[in-house]
């Protein structure tokens, strides 16, 4: 994140920090709430098997109750009675004839049919001793319930209830058996068939010992139907492997959860399954309160993790303001109040004695270059004076290499002197003490001795020197400070220029009442990366330009700070070539105008 801010790291880690731990926390919580939804499902699905099987259970237990006390109505309890007293007394019982609405038979001793209450042909006469619910009953003398099996004389599935009957002396006289057509009369109440078969559940009721579907069939036209092989219907697979309840996915791909539960007096498997989207479902639908409940948390927490960062990085924006403010404008910089935490104190003092510690370097270093200028400047003043003597022949004439010798250390007394010029007039800038003398003037007689002025030192480059035309704007300037300004900008243009081309001073109106004065050359201008930092103090771009000229990065600067004294503005631009500029204050109209 190298463009981000300090304040801007911290709310996005605080952010980030946030979704990651709400997003954890919400894959957590929605997996959690599936698995509840789950469990709870798969719960209510054995639940209700069981109480399917509970019921179913009830019923039997019931018929057979029934029966068992019927049998002790069919003696006298010595003998049994005669048929037509047998025949008399169970038409007399209604509530026996509802439980076993598909026939009741009376059997001798020995399991022998003597009486059935409707007739079926061959059934009269028809000894099952053999039927292990007999023998179970002969052997136990308890009243007993068969697991489906196939009638011998009508051939179809059914469910035998067998009571014995005793004498009071507890001596076998035969027995009553109410018979069940498995498939045509149901066990399970129709009420509760109905609650527990809705839209998408489905329920199933399977024999164990013969393989066959009671309730559920994959036809809807028979109740009682085979098994599928194993492999080709995966509920039954599951429900028949021993597991009591989990998933299973259909043939159809669909995701399903089942529950059975066995009754072990049928060998019956009632099996109960509903689509997973039944856990999902309300799972999603609670994830989604949960989901806006942290979003808005997350939101309310992103925020005031933003409003945190910034009041802990806001007294760290000032001081970066105050450092670019003391870098720009030392003499207009302030110290830092010691506010906010410790930390922030902390680095505020350090600023503000790095402050004081600077102002004090800077008043020494301007002490000193006063001093030394002053100092150099009288001395140096009186060798030039001496050297153009010598220059001229004041002296007498010199001899060929003296005569060099002079001009050589005459111009670099005069580079010198200008330097000591530039650093004095920075040193009277930056104490506030430069003075200007504002007058309404022509211009262009300033401009003319500015070129007149600079004339030998473009000789020397082979460089000319061009007035674009007569301007006749009056301004309202200091002749001398901006006639140092314009000699800066010559002087620069005609260092940077190529040989053999021109250097062009040019006035021309402005907007607001300004003139704007152009000195401009045929030069490779200023790099592009140094523009910003071209009126600044001891600024120097020597990148770039074809002659490298070595100073003290003043000139540009005092350009500027004298433009602001003259309220006037400063500028560059390019063009093909350099073009510097300085904006002054007009008085009136060119002459010649209506």
């Amino acid at each position: 994140m190298p463009s981000f801010s300090l304040g801007t790291r911290l709310a996005l880690v605080i952010l980030l920090g946030t979704i990651a731990t709400v997003g954890s926390v919400l894959l957590v919580a929605y997996n959690a709430l599936v698995e509840d939804f789950e469990t709870l499902l798969t719960q209510q699905q054995l639940a209700e098997t069981r109480r399917i099987s509970a019921e179913v259970d009830q019923r039997l237990q019931l018929k057979l109750d029934v029966l068992a006390e019927s049998a002790s109505l069919l003696n006298d309890g010595k003998t049994l009675h005669s048929l037509s007293e047998i025949s008399a007394q169970l038409n007399r019982q209604a509530l026996l004839q509802s439980l076993f609405p598909d026939g009741i038979l009376v059997l001798d001793e020995h399991a022998t049919a003597i009486y059935e209450s409707f007739h079926v042909p061959g059934r009269l006469g028809t000894n099952y001793a053999d039927r292990r619910h007999f023998r179970r009953a002969l052997q136990t003398r308890e009243p007993v319930i068969s697991r489906p099996i196939i009638g011998r004389t009508t051939g179809v599935p059914l469910l035998s209830f067998l009571a014995p009957i005793e004498s009071d002396e507890g001596d076998l006289l035969g027995f009553i058996a109410g018979t069940i057509k498995v498939g045509q009369t149901s066990l399970i109440p129709p009420g509760l068939l109905r609650s527990i078969r809705d839209s998408d559940a489905s329920f199933k009721v399977v024999d164990m010992d013969n393989f066959l579907f009671i309730e559920g069939g994959p036809s809807d036209q028979r109740d009682i139907e085979s098994l599928p092989p194993p492999g080709q219907d995966p509920l039954i697979d599951a429900a028949l492997s021993g597991t009591g309840f989990g998933r299973v996915i259909d043939n159809n791909g669909h995701e399903l959860i089942f529950a059975a539960s066995h009754l072990q007096r049928l060998g019956w498997l009632f099996v109960r399954a509903v689509p997973y989207e039944r856990a999902s479902a309300p799972a999603k639908k609670s994830f989604s309160r949960f989901l806006g409940i942290s979003l808005g948390i997350g939101l309310m927490i992103a925020l005031l993790s933003f409003i945190a960062s910034r009041s802990i990085t806001r007294p760290l924006d000032r001081m970066t303001r105050a450092i670019k403010s003391m870098v720009r404008k030392p003499e207009k910089a302030v110290r830092l109040s010691l506010n906010g935490p410790r930390e922030v104190q902390n680095l505020a003092s350090a600023f503000n004695r790095l402050m004081d510690e600077r102002d004090a370097m800077s008043e020494m270093k301007e002490h000193f270059v006063s001093n030394v200028s002053h100092e150099l400047r009288t001395p140096l003043t009186s060798i030039n004076g001496a050297l153009r003597l010598l220059e001229s022949g004041a002296a007498g004439e010199l001899p060929e290499k003296a005569q060099q010798m002079s001009t050589l250390a005459l111009r670099n007394g005069e580079r010198l002197q200008m330097l000591i010029s530039d650093l004095l007039d920075f040193s009277k800038l930056t104490a506030g003490q430069m003075s200007v003398s504002l007058r309404t003037q022509a211009l262009d007689p300033i401009i003319e001795a500015a070129i007149a002025s600079n004339q030998s030192m473009a000789s020397e480059y082979q460089v000319r020197l061009e007035k674009h035309e007569d301007s006749n704007f009056q301004i309202v300037a200091d002749n001398h400070r901006l006639r140092q300004v314009l000699d800066n900008y010559i002087s620069n243009a005609i260092k940077f220029s190529p040989a053999e081309q021109c250097v062009r001073v040019t006035a021309e109106e402005a907007d607001h009442d300004f003139v704007r004065i152009v000195v401009s050359d045929r030069g490779d201008g200023v790099p592009k990366n140094f523009i910003p930092k071209l009126f600044e103090r001891f600024s120097q771009a020597e990148e770039g330009t074809t002659r490298s000229v070595k100073g003290t990065g003043l000139g540009l600067a005092i350009c500027a700070e004298l433009a602001q004294l003259m309220h006037g503005r400063v500028g560059y631009y390019f063009d093909r070539g350099a073009h510097f500029w300085i904006e002054i204050p007009r008085d009136g109209k060119p002459r010649g105008e209506p």
